[in-house]
C-alpha cells in the first residue's frame, strides 16, 4: 500500500502539467492575430502546408544523414571482412601491411 502511494505522489506531478497543458492548450495554440489570419484567408492554406512541408523536410534530415553513414560504414566494414577472410583463405595469416595496403586501394 505505501509503494503504491509512493508512486501516486511520485507522478502527481507529470499528471498536474498534462492537466494544464490541457486547460491551456486553446491559449497556446497561436497568437490571436496569426490565429484569425490564417482562419480566414484560402491564400493562408499555402502557406500553412509550406510550414507542414519544411518542417517535415527539416525532420527527416538528421535520420537520413545517420542512415546514409551507417550503412556506407556498415558496407566498408563488410568490404575489409571479406578482404581479411581472403587473405587467410589465401594463406596471408600474418601479414597485416599487406591488408593495410589493399584495403588502402579498395
Amino acid at each position: 500500500m505505501q509503494r503504491h502511494i509512493s508512486s501516486l505522489i511520485r507522478s502527481l506531478p507529470v499528471a498536474l502539467a498534462l492537466a494544464l497543458l490541457l486547460v491551456f492548450a486553446d491559449f497556446a495554440f497561436a497568437c490571436p492575430t496569426c490565429k484569425e489570419n490564417l482562419a480566414g484567408d484560402p491564400e493562408a492554406a499555402n502557406i500553412v502546408r509550406g510550414y507542414f512541408y519544411s518542417i517535415l523536410f527539416m525532420l527527416s534530415m538528421p535520420p537520413l544523414i545517420l542512415s546514409g553513414l551507417s550503412l556506407y560504414f556498415y558496407y566498408e566494414v563488410r568490404k575489409a571482412r571479406a578482404l581479411q577472410a581472403k587473405d587467410i583463405a589465401d594463406g596471408h595469416l600474418g601479414n597485416d601491411d599487406a591488408l593495410d595496403g589493399q584495403l588502402a586501394q579498395a
